[in-house]
């Protein structure tokens, strides 16, 4: 049998066969032994070392990329090598034939310039045996193939030198031409050997896992197992590395045909251990519904799921397989982990991978458990104790992937409790981090949902504090590490939308912001609808606001989802006083304070209390809301976002003009001063952002207050600039000074 220049007997007796390539390999081999130690520089010898175990492992490469890769060693065994495959392939049949006899001089003498059991070693042996075997028509076939495979070297090499010489006009010519050679290369390697195909399959696994955008494209990663399946239809790793390329590809059907498969191939193939009798059925049928749950919960499907993971369950049950039993109750903690008990089925399943000795799922039942107490409002002290606990597991065992998701989480908690700059502190920690796995790709393992994770808070983080630039690249670096088609895109995607709202809100461009609600949406149904809210507030279509606001806030409580909870109800209490009724905002107001205080949530808290000076400012009592800013102004300058720090100093100097009013003239003319420069810092702050409307709000107070106190060129300057932003901002129909 011959397919693509490989001659082969059997392919499913024979674990290796002889192709074209490795007859090239071999003459590399023979070279490097007859080479004298002293015509290879040490060097060139260790590189030649380095390159020879991919060389044995991948898969068949055209004869122009090997002269390449040996030449990058050894200039003088590449065309040693050359010479030798061209008098080889230019002669005649028994040139080969001889080539094969001498190959077995390796291994004789005292001091064999190869050890039989050494990798080299194996590698000639299988060949010498392949080759053996081999009938006259075969060895014919195959020395056809060879001098197929050297003039199709020797073409390439051509086209090369022709490519050199041509100017930078042709520079995309020649790169058309070698995407073309590649995807000939991918189309006409043939079918690999069982070593070569386990090794690409390991190594295609590890770059999904770690770094998606260095391994093959879904179609092209498709083509190769299609072909690999076409030779060898009952390779079970196959079907499950399908299964993994689907699953990224986000084909639902095509990912459950290659999973069930795969488990079907366990079980005809005999994987499953022997010496269990019936056992290697039952353990293939459980692991095989387990999958096929977490299958249909990474879609969406929870009713299938639920009753996959039923199935498996029963199975597992029937065979006493605690160590399944435990993946089945992680999966039904995550199916149900809406229900109020959930965190009793979660607890019992880190108690039990303990006594069973599964530190994997029991880290992974420790952060979940962090996770949800984080929600529940437990105390920032305790969720890092458990962390602490679920890191000397991590370390114990090197369980570098783990390691990762604990400092992506620690990020997120810091965030959720307001904390900016410990948030910073951890995201900047993970990226510094090396990986402790150790992957045959040569890759880190630096592409995993936790650095995306920790890459769009670190976005977000300086959006907040005006470094726009900053962002942006960080946002640029995320899009090249995380293409569009990868499956953690979505985080950044949603990161890059809700910062590019924020920007265009900040500008007052408000049809902007309205028309990147769609794209929020279609990633964060909820967020897409708040933000969708805001932007009818901001253009005073006050009713339908109010309308979305309070579907939002029902369904939002259902899901006891408090952060945004406590978001609409800043947003409604922000209807209300707009409306001028700040009576009916107060206590909207203080269900947000009390909800913010229970749950821990410091950033919110001080949002809410300045909603509630402002409230009280507007009801006249300004003292009172002076009394109410000293609480929230700590925290907010110091991990406040940089618009509500300007916010925040904007309120302090509305609140000090308002008490000044019954000072005498000497004290009023001193709190008007202070207020001034809270305003000049209120301004810089909302420069930063690029907050115009708020920088027209402050320069017109600013002249007002200019002008009480005699200072006119002063007062001048500042109404040239309310001037000129009034003219480029209009005021969409709302009092100025009118809004916090």
């Amino acid at each position: 049998m011959m397919t693509n220049g490989v001659v082969h007997a059997n392919l499913f007796g024979i674990k290796d066969w002889v192709t074209p390539y490795k007859i090239a390999v071999l003459v590399l081999l023979n070279e490097m032994g007859r080479t004298g130690e002293g015509a290879v520089s040490l060097v060139e010898r260790r590189k030649l070392n380095q390159l020879l175990l991919p060389l044995l492992q991948g898969p068949d490469i055209t004869l122009s990329k090997l002269y390449k890769l040996i030449e990058e060693s050894c200039p003088q065994l590449a065309n040693s090598v050359q010479i030798r495959i061209k008098l080889m392939a230019e002669g005649e049949l028994k040139d080969m034939e001889q080539f094969f006899d001498d190959l077995s001089d390796s291994f004789s003498g005292t001091e064999p310039e190869v050890h039989r059991t050494s990798v080299v070693g194996l590698f000639l042996r299988h060949m010498i045996l392949a080759y053996s075997k081999l009938s006259f028509s075969q060895v014919f076939k195959l020395y056809t193939a060879l001098q197929q495979y050297f003039q199709n070297g020797e073409k390439k090499t051509v086209e090369d030198a022709d490519m050199d010489r041509e100017d930078g006009e042709r520079q995309m010519e020649k790169e058309e031409l070698d995407v073309s050679v590649r995807e000939e290369e991918v189309s006409c390697s043939g079918p690999l050997s069982q070593k070569q195909a386990e090794f690409f399959l390991s190594q295609q696994a590890a770059l999904l896992k770690n770094d998606e955008t260095k391994a093959l494209t879904p179609a092209s990663l498709q083509k190769e197992l299609n072909n690999l399946l076409k030779f060898n239809p009952d390779f079970a790793e196959a079907h499950y590395l399908s299964y993994l390329n689907n699953l990224r590809a986000q084909d639902v059907f095509s990912s459950t045909h290659s999973l069930l498969h795969y488990f079907d191939r366990l079980i005809l193939t005999g994987a499953e251990g022997k010496s269990n009798g019936e056992e290697g059925y039952g353990r293939s049928l459980r692991y095989a519904a387990l999958n096929l749950a977490a299958l249909h919960c990474r879609f969406g499907h929870y009713q299938q799921a639920e009753l996959a993971l039923q199935e498996a369950i029963r199975i597992a049950q029937e065979s006493n397989d605690h160590v399944c039993l435990q993946h089945c109750l992680s999966w039904l903690y995550v199916l149900g982990q809406k229900r109020a008990d959930s965190y009793v089925l979660l607890e019992h399943s880190v108690k039990k991978a303990v006594h069973f000795g599964l530190p994997y799922l029991a880290s992974l039942g420790i952060q979940s458990l962090v996770q949800q107490r984080a929600f529940a409002g437990k105390t920032a002290n305790k969720l890092m104790d458990a962390l602490k606990d679920s890191d000397l597991l991590h370390w114990k065992h090197s369980l570098s992937e783990l390691i990762d998701i604990s400092i992506a989480q620690k990020t997120a908690i810091w965030r959720l409790y307001g904390r900016s700059t410990m948030a910073l502190q951890q995201a900047q920690m993970l990226l510094s981090m090396n990986s402790l796995e150790s992957l045959n790709a040569g890759v880190q393992q630096n592409n995993t949902e936790s650095f995306a994770v920790a890459l769009c808070h670190l976005a977000e983080l300086h959006a907040e504090q005006g470094c726009f630039a900053a962002a942006g690249e960080v946002l640029k670096h995320l899009k090249e590490r995380f293409p569009p088609n990868s499956q953690h895109a979505q985080l950044w995607m949603l990161c890059d939308q809700k910062i590019q709202f924020d920007r265009a809100m900040n500008d007052g461009k408000f049809h902007l912001a309205d028309s990147l609600v769609t794209g929020i949406t279609a990633l964060n149904g909820i967020e897409g609808v708040y933000r969708k809210a805001v932007v009818l507030q901001a253009q005073n279509q006050m009713t339908e606001a109010h309308k979305l606001l309070q579907k939002l806030l029902t369904y939002c409580q259902k899901l006891k989802n408090t952060e945004m909870v406590i978001s609409v109800l800043l947003s409604v209490a922000e209807l209300y006083w707009r409306s001028s009724s700040p009576t009916i905002a107060m206590p909207v107001l203080l269900e947000a304070l009390a909800l913010s205080k229970e749950y821990r949530l410091q950033y919110l808290a001080s949002e809410t209390v300045l909603n509630l000076a402002y409230a009280q400012l507007i009801l006249g009592i300004p003292e009172q809301a002076l009394t109410l800013l000293h609480m929230a102004i700590e925290p907010i300058l110091a991990d406040g976002a940089i618009l509500d720090k300007g916010r925040a100093m904007f309120l302090v100097s509305k609140c000090q003009v308002a008490s000044a009013a019954s000072y005498d003239p000497v004290k009023k003319a001193e709190a008007l001063e202070a207020a001034i420069q809270n305003l000049s810092e209120a301004k810089s702050y909302f420069a930063k952002v690029d907050c115009r409307e708020r920088i027209r709000d402050v320069a017109y107070f600013q002249a007002r207050l200019y002008h009480a106190l005699g200072k006119t060129q002063e007062r001048n300057h500042c109404a040239m600039i309310f001037r000129q932003l009034h003219q480029e901002l209009p005021a969409h129909g709302v009092p100025l000074i009118n809004h916090l």
